[in-house]
């Protein structure tokens, strides 16, 4: 997770350099910083589209890593010892805040953890449940019927 920011800072900061050797180039009128502008925009362009056509070549597999990864969690989801407790609270936050219910298949992506009698998972926050659109009755309780928009955003087709 934390590449990926890495990533994204180093790509903002090339680009920004990018974009004041452009300025510069047009300000002093020189032709050689623009030229190195113009190839920098050129390598950034057939970068994007090498990726894109990387994306849509593995396709399959870049979605086999991302259902490996989601399976790991939500063994951690799962998971009673409290060694992923932290994370589970995270998660249930991350809930509460875009008001829906486990990362793949809902309620049963806890596992026993959704029935213990303090655990507020999934809990439909709204003020009558029973005439939302949100929430759905399931084991004697509301909760939100709708599964993590994290994952329908990743699938979306």
């Amino acid at each position: 997770m934390f590449a990926g920011v890495n990533v994204l800072i180093a790509v903002g900061s090339i680009i920004m350099v990018l974009g004041f050797l452009g300025c510069c180039g047009a300000v002093k009128e020189s032709q050689c910083m623009l030229l190195l502008f113009f190839i920098g925009l050129l390598l950034i362009v057939i970068l994007q589209i090498t990726g894109g056509i990387l994306g849509a070549v593995y396709k399959s597999q870049v979605e086999a890593a991302i259902n490996l990864t989601l399976t790991a969690n939500v063994d951690a989801l799962k998971n009673t010892a409290g060694l992923y407790k932290e994370y589970q609270e995270t998660f249930q936050e991350f809930e509460r805040e875009n008001q829906c219910c486990g990362l793949l298949t809902g309620p049963e992506d806890w596992g026993e953890n959704f029935n213990k009698p303090s655990s507020k998972i999934c809990q439909c926050e709204v003020e009558n449940p029973s005439s939302s659109d949100l929430c759905t009755k399931y084991q004697g309780r509301y909760i939100y019927k709708n599964v993590s928009k994290m994952i329908s955003l990743l699938f979306k087709d």
